[in-house]
Parts: C-alpha cells; structure tokens; sequence
C-alpha cells in the first residue's frame, strides 16, 4: 500500500492540491489523517480519476446547452 501526500496526489490527478484537499473533505477521496498532513492511498485515486473538469454548471447559458432550464433564483 503506497500512501501519497495531498501533493503527490494533485500531480498524479493533474489539480491542485487545494483541489485534493476539496475532493477529501466533500467525502469523495478516501484519507488518512496524520497530524495537519492528509495521506491518500494510490490506489483511492481511482474513485475521483474520472470525473468531469471543471465546475459544475448551475445557471444560465451552460444550462440551457444542455437542455436544461436556468432556476430563478432571484425570487427564493
């Protein structure tokens, strides 16, 4: 089992490790916590290797791209 830092696993993912950080918190890359340093397990990078870039499209044009409604939110 080779663990990897929030580093090694933002190189081997092509993000940043800020972004690591996100994707553990969110639940989405199980870690191990040591100290104030997250440690992955190389074989954990797998679970998030496939997902989509970018940020999720919420409002407006990209929405409606995609067949979509954009949602008022103005009036909430």
């Amino acid at each position: 089992m080779r663990l990897m830092t929030t580093a090694d696993a933002g190189r081997a993912l092509g993000v940043t490790s800020t972004r690591v950080r996100q994707l553990i918190l969110a639940g989405r890359l199980p870690a191990l916590r040591l100290g104030r340093d997250w440690l992955i397990r190389e074989r954990d990078l797998a679970r998030v290797a496939d997902r989509r870039p970018g940020r999720p499209v919420t409002t407006g044009a990209g929405l409606r791209r995609r067949g979509h409604q954009a949602v008022d939110r103005k009036g909430a």
